[in-house]
């Protein structure tokens, strides 16, 4: 169950919040009056989003966006104000807030942004264990600002079900990204199958590709099993790709 830090000095709205969190969203929650009293609320345990209201007594909310930024942390927080001065909400943004909110909206809307950063956050970890694991076991080799960007784009890809061009010319290593695409990604522990299909002969691009069945044309003397039936539930490099038959293309 997701934890929701609320940092607010005026008891019975922090209460409310607290308590209407609770019905929408099913949030556990944690209560501060002040920046300190949150600060020890994080150092005791991790929260997966902070409701942090700016005017506060002594240290405002943009002392406690200081401290979350010089540690590092990557919870995220809605800052909320009932001032309405755009400014301030822009610096806390600035100082790394995920979205901003007025006190007059909705305790709906607030659930419902509530929602969406906890899940930014998550992904947002994600990603960066991915780029971390990537950064670790990567066989593309280099710290160049091109290589760190494709490591970032690798972690980013490496969740989506979805085909992925990768454009290059010969040699570059189209397929250690592939390679890397696929060891990042859920199907990681099916297989990753490589086809050139710049050698595969014109009359048998369909069979290497897709399979046959036993006497299904001369010579056929065993039923084969094709790329794609190989490569189920794992990751089908076609490497030169452009280099089939347009017919053979328009059937992938």
């Amino acid at each position: 169950m997701s934890v929701v830090l609320i940092v607010e000095d005026v008891p019975a709205m922090r209460e409310q919040y607290a308590y209407d969190l609770r019905r929408l969203g099913g949030y556990e929650t944690r209560e501060a009056d002040d920046v300190p009293k949150a600060r020890e609320v994080l150092l005791r345990e991790p929260v997966d989003c902070i409701l942090l209201d700016l005017e506060l007594p002594g240290e405002d909310g943009f002392a406690l966006l200081e401290t979350l930024r010089e540690q590092g942390a990557d919870t995220p927080v809605l800052v909320y104000t009932g001032t309405g001065d755009f400014d301030r909400c822009v610096r806390a943004v600035k100082l790394g807030a995920y979205g901003f909110l007025d006190k007059a909206e909705s305790i709906e809307r607030v659930a419902h942004e509530i929602g969406r950063a906890i899940e930014h956050g998550r992904l947002a970890r994600e990603v960066r264990r991915l780029a971390e694991r990537l950064e670790e076991e990567s066989s593309l080799v280099g710290q160049s600002g091109a290589i760190r960007g494709l490591r970032e784009l690798l972690a980013k890809l490496a969740a989506i079900p979805s085909p992925v061009l990768i454009v290059g010319e010969s040699g570059t290593g189209k397929e250690l990204v592939a390679r890397d695409l696929h060891r990042l990604s859920p199907r990681a522990t099916q297989s990753f199958v490589p086809v050139n299909c710049a050698a595969l002969p014109e009359q048998l691009v369909e069979s290497e590709l897709f399979g046959h069945e036993r006497g299904a044309f001369t010579g056929a003397d065993r039923t084969r099993r094709g790329a794609f039936e190989l490569a189920a539930g794992g990751t089908l490099f076609l490497d030169e790709i452009g280099e089939l038959p347009l017919a053979a293309q328009a059937k992938l």
